[in-house]
């Protein structure tokens, strides 16, 4: 997730889980620096735009925040036949199984102080919900189905996630940047947590077909691609302003699941 460009930088974030299906030939993404132009043609394939990608550990990172592994760059999943993203909510191909299921969640590492009320709220938010899928923080040395760590992971972006839901199982946790998020507003960082935790159980952006609804600047279509954007049921077909998955955030925006939200969690969870 990023700020809102008006409020901050500019700039568009993404996050995704879902099935990929290429026949190019696949490269192994090693370092940092210029994404090769097989690797460009992968992330189209894949469904993803391809402006702004940069080469991390163990993948690229597309739209801000969504991190392709290499494992996921080499995979050949069956073909599915979605419908393209307009504003509505949308989840991706791969989802969370074997429910009802407990997630556990903890903060990794050096965090302020406000982060750990954050992370509670983020949880209540979820739970409040009562659906299959429930959150429940730990700490000490129990592992974690959602590990968040701290990352320094560029201007304007504030968090990432590791991944997206693969064999049944969320994205291995996700990065935030306690720098750039530069709040003790346990609210607005909440809802910067739950966003991340939205994409590590498989939701995408509310605005996925036009990013520059909530980050401004031109508008930016990912495109049709044959995976990872599924129109969820029950969800309007047109612009919803205060979802909790829309790509970009203002600069202390506290934003509680909507009605919509609520009917896109409830239909997934």
């Amino acid at each position: 997730m990023k700020l809102n460009k008006v409020l901050s930088t500019a700039a568009v974030c993404a996050f995704a889980a879902l099935s990929m299906t290429s026949c190019s030939k696949k490269e192994n993404v090693q370092a940092q620096g210029p994404v090769a132009d097989a690797t460009i043609n992968q992330i189209k394939a894949l469904g993803f735009t391809v402006d702004g990608a940069r080469k991390v550990e163990g993948g690229v990172v597309v739209e801000g925040d969504i991190l392709l592994t290499n494992e996921m760059l080499a995979s050949n999943p069956e073909n599915q036949l979605l419908r393209v993203g307009q504003d509505e909510q949308y989840r991706t191909t791969n989802l969370v199984t074997r429910l009802p299921r407990t997630l556990t969640v903890k903060l990794v590492g050096s965090f302020p102080s406000a982060y750990v009320s954050a992370v509670d709220e983020a949880i209540r938010r979820y739970n409040a919900e009562n659906l299959q899928l429930r959150f429940t923080r730990v700490t000490g040395s129990t592992a974690a189905d959602l590990p968040i760590t701290s990352a320094n992971l560029g201007s304007g972006v504030l968090g990432q996630s590791g991944g997206f839901p693969s064999g049944g199982n969320p994205a291995p946790g996700f990065k935030l940047s306690p720098t750039v998020i530069n709040s003790t507003n346990v609210g607005y960082i909440a809802t910067i947590m739950a966003h991340e935790m939205g994409h590590c159980i498989g939701l995408r952006h509310t605005d996925y077909f036009n990013r520059a609804y909530s980050c401004g600047g031109s508008a930016s279509n990912e495109g049709a691609s044959t995976v990872g954007a599924i129109l969820i049921p029950g969800t309007p077909s047109g612009a919803d302003p205060n979802s909790w998955m829309l790509a970009c955030v203002g600069n202390g925006v506290s934003r509680q699941f909507n009605s919509n939200d609520r009917i896109a969690l409830n239909y997934l969870y």
